[in-house]
């Protein structure tokens, strides 16, 4: 591999700003925030508008819609 070329991989902290959720991981992004952790440690803040704990498909809150109502109305209109 060639040195210098890839960008640095540290902690960070992921934040999502609806739900108030955090984690911990490492990433190449960087921030001016930072935040103390559970650890004691100061991590770099990376705010996010939606994660797993926000997400509708991942809290179940996802909203299904009846198509086949539609369909058939389709269907009926314009059968002719």
């Amino acid at each position: 591999m060639k040195a210098d070329i890839h960008p640095k991989y540290n902690p960070v902290v992921f934040q999502d700003v609806t739900s108030n959720f955090a984690f911990l991981t490492r990433s190449t992004l960087t921030s001016k925030e930072s935040i103390k952790w559970e650890d004691g440690q100061e991590y770099p803040l990376v705010k996010v508008d939606i994660s797993s704990a926000s997400h509708p498909f991942y809290t179940g809150k996802q909203k299904l819609i009846d198509i086949s109502g539609r369909i058939d109305k389709y269907k009926k209109r314009y059968t002719k």
